[in-house]
């Protein structure tokens, strides 16, 4: 080895690699529970919209869902 064959000539995969984790990483991290690997209620949406969304999968019934919407018109 004379210096100039570091890791056998393939020292740009570890650069390469660093820079399409970082893009994956970074790209999710804005609005998502889990950084791009799971869709969470984002940033984007009103407290109608996530209590629509909580309606509609059946995590409440209808007459919460009147409640909480009451509440949230005032």
């Amino acid at each position: 080895m004379t210096g100039y064959e570091f890791c056998g000539g393939y020292w740009w995969i570890f650069p390469l690699v660093m820079i399409i984790f970082c893009f994956f990483f970074m790209r999710g991290c804005f609005g998502r529970r889990m950084c791009g690997w799971g869709v969470g209620y984002g940033f984007g949406e009103s407290a109608m919209d996530v209590l629509s969304k909580r309606y509609a999968k059946g995590e409440i019934d209808q007459k919460e869902y009147e409640e909480k919407k009451r509440e949230l018109g005032k």
